[in-house]
């Protein structure tokens, strides 16, 4: 009897963000869940960076980071699955659009797909205007990450003209690191 062919993996990168009921430690906490999500394995994390937040909205400024995984997942059961766990850390969807929160997790990228369903855009729709995502992606991405639909990374990091860059947390610098297991492709 030959065992089940696994099914092939691909590098999704996920955002994470937080500003209430300390941040830096929700994220970091997230990013060690990811890294125990079933069919994910966590290749890279980025540093954390301080951001002030998006909207009208008046709230203590937001935690960022962004992690690859290699994963086996669908990009719906990766969704649902990062939905669970901004739900265990105590995030509530109740509409309001840039609110403050316990912790958000976006699927960013999924390999090469575009995809526009119903509750899911991939890439996400909002990536290449946000510093607080092309920053931290790009301490962790390959430098010339095509970002289907948008462009190279590169390119995106040098068209910003957000004037609100992330600001490196002093105890995260140089953070970013390898993880063992699959690597990204560069």
């Amino acid at each position: 009897m030959t065992a089940p062919e696994q099914p092939a993996s691909v590098v999704a990168y996920i955002g994470l963000g937080s500003n209430l009921a300390d941040p830096r430690a929700q994220v970091r906490r997230a990013m060690d869940e990811l890294a125990a999500l079933p069919g994910c394995t966590l290749c890279l994390r980025s540093s954390l960076y301080a951001t002030p937040p998006l909207g009208p909205v008046a709230q203590p400024e937001f935690v960022n980071a962004v992690v690859s995984l290699a994963t086996t997942l669908t990009p719906l059961e990766l969704l649902a699955a990062l939905q669970g766990l901004e739900r265990e850390h105590g995030r509530v969807r109740d509409g309001t659009r840039w609110g403050p929160r316990t912790l958000d997790l976006d699927l960013l990228i999924f390999d090469e797909l575009q995809l526009q369903l119903p509750g899911l855009i991939v890439p996400h729709p909002e990536l290449a205007k946000r510093s607080f995502v092309l920053v931290p992606l790009a301490e962790i991405a390959p430098a010339r990450l095509l970002i289907p639909g948008h462009g190279h990374l590169q390119d995106l990091l040098a068209a910003l003209v957000d004037r609100d860059a992330p600001r490196r947390l002093p105890e995260s610098a140089g953070t970013a690191a390898a993880v063992s297991g699959p690597q990204a492709p560069a």
